[in-house]
């Protein structure tokens, strides 16, 4: 089964141009065609399959700031106080709420490691709470144990992955833009070295600006105008369970399971870092860059099958602009969940939190987590094809920082003095001096 999703209905005809283009329609591209809407740009969002269909709706739902990398920590913060501001502004609900995170521990070098981030964060101004052994295990009591100590992030929360990226892209609709879903954007017409149109499936938008926000497809389309950005996927899985479960916290991290509050009272569960790798051209092509942190996290990841090949969104083929694309042959990346990680997974969770034992499996479900070298995602024009610009490889964390991501792609294109710092996000720090680097924090 599909992870759940709310269904919206969108617009019809294409416009014959826009201010801005933009491709995708996960949370990171609706909030950026959200944030150009609302300042007065005419933007048209177009979307291969269902808006939020994909790892915008396969995730925990986690909007942190806890052990963010030093490069993300400042566009979490904004991004938290931004999910707040939307349901004021736009009158849409997106699930968020400032429930705070749990993380509890028995391990020594993981409470250090929590510990020193605690340090660096109040630098940034972010409160997060030590918590001793007595703290931790009160807060866990549900899990009927003992631990050594564990954080609390108060100003943490989640939102519901099921309904946040359509409620952002109704909102954009009630400001005067337009959104595509079942209209692949198939590549990119220029005009004098700069970018003048967009070729969809139904048809030819001409616009000066695009915005690529096609999540795990974005290295593919890049390929078609000659731009190298290496990224590469995880097939991670989790599951959902249904309401029933009493005196659980809201979000709570551990080394062997983590589980989350969803809208309807069930729990989303799921091992952190654990996943498959699907051998694909891409994987292959950009190895070389990527193997430090695939030696870094061996431990949780192990060798896939031939999924993401047939998928065929880490292709490294060139497609023609009048005649079917990837993307229309494979319209939502749904890959087969991982069923011995489901049962692991369950069984860790139910011995972990025993109310859960009340509950029942819902619904599991897989999605693709497209990663940079860096762990850190690549948001900024492309210098070689002006009005191009990039926003992707948010490597797991796209949902929890999409307002902020979005907030900054706007703010990128239309000239605005920009949210956060955008330096550390430049995709041309993909070169080869910047290959090998793991991100830490």
């Amino acid at each position: 089964m599909r992870a759940p999703l709310q269904q919206i209905e969108t617009s019809g005809e294409l416009p014959r141009s826009a201010d801005t283009v933009v491709i995708g329609g996960g949370i990171v591209g609706v909030f950026a065609a959200y944030y150009l809407a609302r300042r007065g740009m005419k933007v048209a969002l177009v979307e291969k399959g269902r808006i939020g269909a994909e790892q915008s709706s396969r995730n925990w739902g986690w909007c942190r700031q806890q052990n963010r990398d030093a490069r993300e920590l400042p566009m979490a913060m904004r991004s938290l106080d931004l999910w707040e501001r939307f349901a004021a502004e736009a009158g849409q609900d997106t699930g968020f709420r400032r429930c705070g995170l749990l993380y509890l521990s028995n391990d020594e070098a993981e409470l250090a490691g929590w510990a020193r981030w605690r340090d660096f964060a109040k630098t940034a101004g972010v409160t997060t709470q030590m918590l001793d052994g007595a703290a931790a295990s009160e807060r866990g009591r549900a899990t009927e144990r003992a631990w050594k100590g564990g954080v609390f992030s108060p100003t943490d929360g989640t939102a519901d992955p099921s309904r946040a990226a359509p409620a952002v892209a109704r909102a954009i609709l009630e400001r005067g833009g337009s959104v595509h879903q079942s209209c692949a954007a198939r590549g990119i017409e220029t005009e004098g070295g700069r970018l003048s149109a967009v070729v969809t499936e139904r048809g030819t938008i001409r616009t000066k600006a695009v915005v690529m926000a096609g999540g795990a497809w974005a290295s593919s389309f890049c390929r078609q105008f000659g731009f190298r950005f290496p990224q590469a996927s995880v097939r991670s899985s989790i599951l959902s369970v249904s309401p029933g479960a009493a005196g659980l916290p809201d979000a709570l991290h551990t080394a062997r399971v983590s589980a989350t509050r969803r809208g309807d009272g069930g729990y989303t569960l799921a091992i952190s870092g654990r996943g498959r790798v699907d051998v694909t051209p891409q994987q292959l092509r950009f190895s070389s860059q990527f193997l430090p942190m695939f030696l870094k996290r061996w431990r949780s990841l192990a060798p896939g099958g031939l999924q993401g090949m047939r998928s065929g969104h880490e292709t490294l083929r060139h497609w023609r602009l009048d005649q079917p694309t990837p993307m229309e042959r494979m319209r939502i990346l749904d890959p087969i969940p991982d069923r011995a990680t489901i049962r692991l997974t369950h069984a860790r969770a139910l011995e972990l939190l025993p109310d859960l034992r009340k509950t029942r499996i819902s619904a599991a479900w897989a999605g693709y987590i497209d990663s940079t070298p860096d762990g850190v995602p690549a948001i900024g024009e492309i210098t070689t094809l002006p009005g191009f610009f990039l926003a992707a490889g948010f490597s797991g964390h796209g949902f929890g920082i999409g307002p902020g991501a979005g907030h900054l792609v706007a703010d990128l294109v239309t000239g605005s003095e920009p949210i956060v710092d955008p330096t550390s996000y430049d995709p041309r720090r993909f070169d080869a001096s910047a290959w090998g680097k793991v991100a830490d924090f």
